[in-house]
């Protein structure tokens, strides 16, 4: 059978504010040429949720005096409006960063803006599944994004993890990749233990995993940490979907996963040992 007459398989990656912030504009254009060669050479179409809306804000507004001294304050102190305030000046700032990203792989993207309701609802859920059957079929690129900027409950939780396990969930992907600003899932807290090491796979995840990971891992720019991730790879598994935690930042990682080279830590799946 042709390459071209080949089932598309399909991934959900999920990108988090520490990585795109601290990788920027470069590593957002190598991310989007390696989902250009997936589907190119791979046969493999990606749905992309981002995260990184208020942290762009906040970098991007301590620019503006008038708003330095608000923004001064630690982001748990901010009050609930001034986070919507700062996703929507935000997500058009993560979106450009996407396009200039996205143009000089040679791709279209289209900004997709989610709330809690959108998934729950039958008949919104129902016609964002067709929207986004709909850009996979034209060869765009879905950049999805909870919209903070509206949805209360989102914001709350800060847990585009979660919402990147239900997607995957949804389009019934083969995969979900979890990028992330270390290795993999560690046997403890590397920073904390010099001697904790890298726990190439887990079958599934157990309640003795969730807990090592400890809740509410904060970054210096999102929310989340292992534990989210965790969460979201047990929910993936339930619908026998492969999740791999992935440093974001390993050159060609996403190619190197679809050549069937073991990074990071995957979670449930056939698992070949590294040699």
């Amino acid at each position: 059978m042709s390459k071209s007459k080949q089932k598309m398989r399909r991934w959900v990656i999920k990108a988090g504010s520490q990585m795109i912030c601290s990788g920027g504009p470069l590593l957002l254009r190598s991310w989007m040429t390696q989902v250009a060669h997936l589907r190119r050479n791979y046969n493999i179409e990606i749905l992309w949720v981002t995260s990184g809306a208020i942290a762009a804000a906040v970098e991007r507004a301590n620019l503006q005096t008038n708003l330095s001294t608000t923004l001064a304050k630690s982001k748990k102190h901010r009050k609930l409006s001034e986070k919507q305030a700062l996703s929507a000046i935000g997500q058009p700032l993560i979106m450009d960063l996407y396009n200039l990203s996205l143009n000089a792989a040679g791709l279209l993207g289209a900004q997709v803006l989610l709330t809690a309701g959108d998934m729950h609802d039958p008949t919104r859920r129902k016609n964002l599944l067709s929207t986004l059957n709909k850009l996979l079929e034209w060869k765009v690129v879905p950049i999805i994004n909870e919209n903070d900027a509206v949805a209360t409950e989102e914001i709350q939780f800060g847990d585009n993890d979660s919402l990147s396990s239900q997607i995957a969930k949804m389009v019934k992907a083969e995969k979900l990749i979890l990028l992330t600003d270390v290795d993999g899932l560690y046997s403890e807290d590397p920073r904390k233990n010099p001697s904790a090491h890298l726990i190439r796979y887990r079958p599934q995840i157990t309640e003795t995993d969730v807990k090592l990971a400890g809740k509410g891992q904060d970054t210096s720019h999102g929310t989340g940490g292992m534990y989210s991730k965790l969460l979201a790879a047990r929910t993936a598994g339930k619908s026998k979907i492969v999740t791999h935690l992935l440093r974001g930042d390993i050159p060609h990682n996403l190619i190197s996963l679809a050549e069937g080279v073991q990074l990071g830590t995957q979670i449930g799946g056939r698992f070949d040992a590294p040699k």
